[in-house]
Formats: C-alpha cells, sequence, structure tokens
C-alpha cells in the first residue's frame, strides 16, 4: 500500500510504502528510494529548511517553508520529522543523585517522567534566547525552551552544574 502525497509548490511527488519508508520522484519521473527528511534548524524554525536527502546524503529537494506544502505532505513531513527529530522538553527536575557528575537526573518532560545520567557538564550547552540542551549518556536531547521558566528547585539544580 502507497499513500500518495503532491506537493502543487514543489516539482516533486512523496510517497510512503507499507514499510513505512519514504520516496521521492522528481519532475524528470525518477524515483528516489529511502530519502531522509531533516530540518536545518530544528530548534529555531522548525517549519523553515527542510531538506529532502537521497540514501546516499545527497540534497534532493529544499523546502524553505513547510506552508508551500499541501496539507496531506505537510502532514507526511511532520510525522516523519517528528519520528526523527524526538526531543523532550525538559519541564522540571525533580532530583539529582550527585553535584558531581556521572549524577543520574529524575525529571519530568513534556513527554512524561523519566530518569537519565548525564556524563558531564560538556552536555549542556547553552542556545539563544536562555534555552538549553541536555545530552544524556545514550545520545537523547533534552530541550530546556527558557531557563528562567523553571521553577525555583530545578533552577537551583541545575545552577550547580552551569
Amino acid at each position: 500500500m502507497s499513500t500518495h502525497m503532491t506537493t502543487p509548490a514543489m516539482d516533486f511527488t512523496l510517497t510512503r510504502d507499507a514499510f513505512g519508508h519514504l520516496s521521492l520522484t522528481d519532475a524528470a519521473g525518477e524515483r528516489h528510494d529511502h530519502v531522509q527528511v531533516v530540518r536545518a534548524f530544528p530548534i529555531a524554525a522548525p517549519d523553515e529548511g527542510i531538506s529532502v536527502l537521497s540514501a546516499e546524503g545527497h540534497e534532493l529537494a529544499w523546502i524553505t517553508h513547510l506552508n508551500q506544502t499541501d496539507p496531506a505532505t505537510r502532514q507526511l513531513l511532520n510525522e516523519t520529522l517528528a519520528a526523527r527529530d524526538f526531543m523532550p522538553v525538559l519541564k522540571r527536575l525533580k532530583a539529582v543523585s550527585s553535584f558531581a557528575t556521572p549524577s543520574t537526573w529524575d525529571v519530568d518532560t513534556d513527554r512524561g517522567p523519566t530518569r537519565f545520567v548525564l556524563r558531564g557538564e560538556e552536555n549542556i550547552r547553552r542556545l539563544p534566547d536562555e534555552m538549553l540542551m541536555i545530552a544524556d549518556e545514550h545520545g537523547i536531547q533534552y530541550l530546556i525552551r527558557h531557563l528562567p521558566a523553571l521553577d525555583a528547585h530545578s533552577r537551583k539544580l541545575l545552577d550547580r552544574f552551569l
């Protein structure tokens, strides 16, 4: 079974096969299987700068903004990007096992409570607009959208690592 999505403002067609793989058919009718969809700026501008890459990593198509696509293609792209860009938003720090690293953090995220290990302070990156990115020992990245918006207890725990 194939889901056929045509993008009127674009010169390509995206399809998803029964196994969930994406294919792109370009304006010349050439089909590219197992394409990947990636955001250029996943945090700062998630709806802008979307690249469709071949299985070999070559850019096949560039989407300046998701609103340039029809609703069905936009939904297909959003579903694909959501699966690729798994980035829980950290809402609250409940506890930290130690103020030395590695340490185990108990946190609440937008996807529920979880626990992860922070290997070192270098795994906490400051981003523009008072955002933070924290990478756990498995490479999962947790986003703090606005540091001042965290509750006082969370900020106190986090300040020990910044």
